[in-house]
């Protein structure tokens, strides 16, 4: 790491080491930055289509259910920008209890911890709110099992990490966080800024908090996916979205290299507003696809609604119908479970939804079958899944 390239102490600092290498040390949150016009506009912006998609969700027929779909795409999304080639369908196929639909089941798996971590996250803001202790856990369960488990899930790192490209050393890369100990007053810092009260916008402090927690980088591996699974978390805590209906992964893989960039650039530049414009943006245009995504899934919804009007059980076959928003990929099996009802009286109604087109059998097996609902499933997955 180049000290000279860090021409700005407005987040942090470098700072040579015993041993000879330079390190950044962030500044506590928060910094001071200017408040122009286009960032004032584009916070407007982003706000106004949060609420928008707020509202929506809260009236939507079926919010429970809804919520699935959005979790499973942003968990492919994040873990895709990490390299994991799994699609939405795998994931589904995969939960369905296909395993050997894959030839890359360790990214499957992957994906999977994410939608975990995330799921338990959502339920564990109940009882305690977002702090060190839930990063650990969220961390703890999202590399379980998978490639980099074998360093310490769940535990801040004990050892010095750096970013760059394979091959690279503390000496050599463009960007090394700080050492153990810093990194520990650091995260102290940046926890009682998630806590304490301020005039601060909200969706600002969390594109700061964002900034900050991947500058600490406490993890030796996973800090992408759980920078970005904490935005979602925040949103929900901080009351600015009560369900995870916000895909942002999406917007930073469709600019990847420019959000490294812009983040590299607050801690050599001071460019917090560059950042934050680009984090607002990103809110604005990921809150408007996911209002597109929940009214074309309505729309869908209501060519529906005949079959279940015509239906013997119209409650009954609503309550299966739904359930295909949550789960567009599924088995006899998680239909029976998910609902409660006899296997043989899921079969007829699945039996039903294929003969209306609704669904398709996959495997093409006699037993242990696998429907995809097409028309749901690629809503969900827009251009980008």
């Amino acid at each position: 790491m180049n000290p000279k390239d860090f021409r700005s102490q407005n987040a942090g600092k470098p700072i040579l080491t015993p041993t000879g290498f330079w390190v950044f040390i962030p500044n506590p949150l928060p910094p001071s930055i200017s408040w122009s016009s286009s960032l004032a506009t584009i916070l407007s912006e982003a706000e106004r289509e949060l609420s928008r998609l707020a509202t929506l969700g809260s009236a939507f027929p079926f919010p429970r259910l809804l919520i699935q779909p959005f979790i499973h795409s942003e968990a492919v999304v994040s873990s895709r920008i990490e390299g994991t080639q799994a699609s939405l369908a795998d994931i589904y196929t995969y939960e369905a209890g296909q395993l050997s639909f894959f030839e890359k089941i360790d990214d499957v798996r992957e994906v999977h911890n994410y939608i975990r971590a995330m799921e338990y996250g959502l339920e564990r803001l109940k009882t305690l709110p977002v702090s060190l202790r839930l990063i650990r856990e969220l961390h703890e369960r999202l590399m379980e099992n998978v490639r980099g488990g074998t360093l310490p899930p769940g535990e801040f790192r004990r050892s010095q990490n750096w970013i760059g490209p394979v091959g690279s050393t503390p000496s050599t890369a463009p960007f090394v966080p700080p050492p153990v100990e810093e990194m520990h007053l650091a995260l102290d810092s940046l926890e009682k800024f998630i806590h304490t009260d301020m005039e601060l916008p909200l969706l600002v402090r969390i594109g700061m908090i964002h900034y900050q927690f991947e500058v600490i980088h406490p993890f030796l591996d996973g800090n992408g996916r759980i920078g970005r699974l904490l935005i979602i978390l925040l949103l929900h805590e901080l009351g600015v979205l009560s369900q995870p209906l916000l895909n942002l992964s999406t917007y930073i893989e469709r600019y990847r290299q420019q959000y490294y960039d812009l983040l590299l650039n607050v801690s050599r530049q001071g460019a917090w507003e560059a950042w934050l414009h680009f984090f607002l943006r990103g809110i604005r245009e990921q809150a408007h696809e996911s209002i597109f995504r929940m009214e074309t899934l309505q729309e869908i919804r209501t060519t529906y609604q005949s079959i279940v009007d015509k239906d013997r059980n119209p409650e009954r076959m609503a309550k299966v119908i739904d359930f295909l928003f949550s789960r567009p990929i599924l088995s006899l099996r998680q239909i029976s479970e998910g609902l409660g009802i006899p296997f043989k009286t899921a079969r007829n109604y699945l039996a039903k939804l294929e003969q209306a087109g609704i669904l398709r059998e996959i495997t093409g097996y006699a037993r242990n079958r696998i429907f995809q609902a097409d028309e749901i499933l690629e809503t969900i997955q827009g251009n980008d899944l």
